[in-house]
């Protein structure tokens, strides 16, 4: 399970995207400022570092530097949304670069792609009592035994996994699985997960939500 620090100097914000990796299965440690973050570096290894810029007593900026001495991979949450801060950021060696207010599915598909591409992913996510999501191999296991899921059935479940307990609507759903602008076509959405939850058994579970589009209960 990969491990991420967070250091975000507002405690709701720092806490809204600590709960939120926490329910898509990531271990996560929140510092309210950049010395305590350091601190935890010392003392732990990270998989990946989300750093606000402007933090008291040391900034993102060198909390970036010494996470690079770490090896560990850095995405800047930082409402310094110019172009130019936004080069600085890239430029001095972070993986990503995000501008607040952001949305929480984004923050996990960038939190997924930085982990995969910087080679740290190699984890197995749960869905309790009889479902698990092996993410290096894109495996999934119900009872232990393997279930054969279709790529986009498979990305499906990874993206409600990442979501529980939130309603997800249909167009993002279709935006974020098929990459794709959605046109007002419920059926394609529809069906796949129909698909998927029937091989999964999850038809109690991962409900239709009125209007909405879906969410997977837990």
């Amino acid at each position: 399970m990969n491990k991420i620090l967070i250091a975000e100097d507002e405690a709701p914000i720092g806490n809204l995207i600590r709960t939120a990796l926490e329910d898509a299965g990531y271990r996560c440690l929140w510092t309210p400022d950049g010395q305590t973050a350091a601190d935890a570096l010392e003392a732990e290894p990270f998989d990946l570092a989300l750093l606000d810029i402007m933090l008291p007593k040391a900034n993102g900026y060198e909390l970036l530097e010494y996470c690079k001495s770490l090896d560990v991979p850095v995405i800047f949450l930082t409402a310094k949304g110019q172009l130019e801060d936004k080069v600085k950021g890239l430029r001095l060696g972070a993986e990503d670069y995000i501008v607040k207010p952001f949305e929480l599915m984004e923050l996990l598909a960038r939190v997924e792609t930085v982990l995969r591409r910087c080679g740290k992913t190699g984890r197995v996510l749960s869905l309790p009592p009889d479902i698990e999501i092996d993410t290096a191999s894109r495996l999934v296991r119900k009872n232990g035994l393997p279930v054969p899921l279709t790529a986009k059935e498979y990305d499906l479940l990874l993206l409600f996994v990442q979501n529980k307990n939130i309603a997800l609507y249909r167009d993002r759903i279709y935006e974020r699985v098929w990459g794709e602008e959605f046109l007002g076509d419920s059926r394609t959405v529809d069906l796949h997960i129909q698909r998927m939850r029937k091989k999964l058994g999850l038809e109690k579970r991962l409900v239709a939500v009125y209007k909405v589009g879906y969410r997977l209960e837990i």
